[in-house]
C-alpha cells in the first residue's frame, strides 16, 4: 500500500494568517519549473549552498530586522556571500523565524558546508564552490530580492563556474 505524506506550510500560522496566505498562494499562476539536466556527472561539478536563514559573517553588515518589523510581510532583500570555510564561529544568523540555537552549536543543520567537503572528499561531487549566499527567507513579497540580490547572486556563481546549487530553505 503506497502512503502519502502530507506537508502542511501553514500549520504554526494562526487562522487568519493561514488563510490569508493560502489565498494568496492561490493566485499565483501554475509555472512550469524549469529543469536543467547535468551535462556532465554529479562527480565533476562544482557545487554552492544557497540558504534562507539570513547568515551573515560577523564582519559583515546584519540582515536588517526592522524591515520586517515594520512590516511583517516583506524582509531584508538583501544577501550575504559566505566561504567555503565559515564555521559557527565566524557568523550571525539574523532570522527572525528560527530557533537560532541549533545552528549556533552546528552551522550544518541550516548550511551545511561540512557535509558538502565531505562530499567533496569521497568523490561525491567535483568540487565545493568557493562562495555560498544566504537571505532572509519568509518574505511574502519577494519582488526587491528577485528584483535587486538574485542578478547579483548569480553572477556570483557563474564566476565561480558553480554546475549545481543545493538550496537550503529554513
Amino acid at each position: 500500500m503506497m502512503m502519502t505524506k502530507t506537508i502542511d506550510s501553514y500549520r504554526f500560522l494562526d487562522g487568519l494568517t493561514a488563510r490569508v496566505l493560502r489565498n494568496w498562494a492561490a493566485r499565483e499562476p501554475k509555472r512550469q519549473i524549469p529543469w536543467t539536466p547535468f551535462s556532465k556527472p554529479l562527480s565533476e561539478c562544482t557545487v554552492a549552498l544557497i540558504s534562507s536563514a539570513a547568515i551573515a559573517l560577523k564582519s559583515d553588515a546584519p540582515f536588517d530586522l526592522e524591515i520586517e518589523r515594520r512590516n511583517p510581510w516583506i524582509s531584508d532583500p538583501s544577501y550575504r556571500i559566505l566561504p567555503r570555510t565559515a564555521t559557527e564561529a565566524d557568523v550571525n544568523i539574523y532570522h527572525l523565524h528560527i530557533d537560532h540555537k541549533f545552528a549556533e552549536q552546528d552551522l550544518d543543520c541550516i548550511f551545511p558546508l561540512r557535509r558538502l567537503a565531505e562530499l567533496e572528499t569521497s568523490g561525491e561531487i567535483g568540487h565545493v564552490a568557493p562562495h555560498h549566499y544566504s537571505y532572509m527567507g519568509y518574505t511574502c513579497d519577494a519582488g526587491r530580492l528577485l528584483e535587486q540580490s538574485l542578478p547579483g547572486i548569480i553572477q556570483g556563481l557563474q564566476e565561480d563556474a558553480v554546475d549545481a546549487v543545493l538550496l537550503i530553505p529554513v
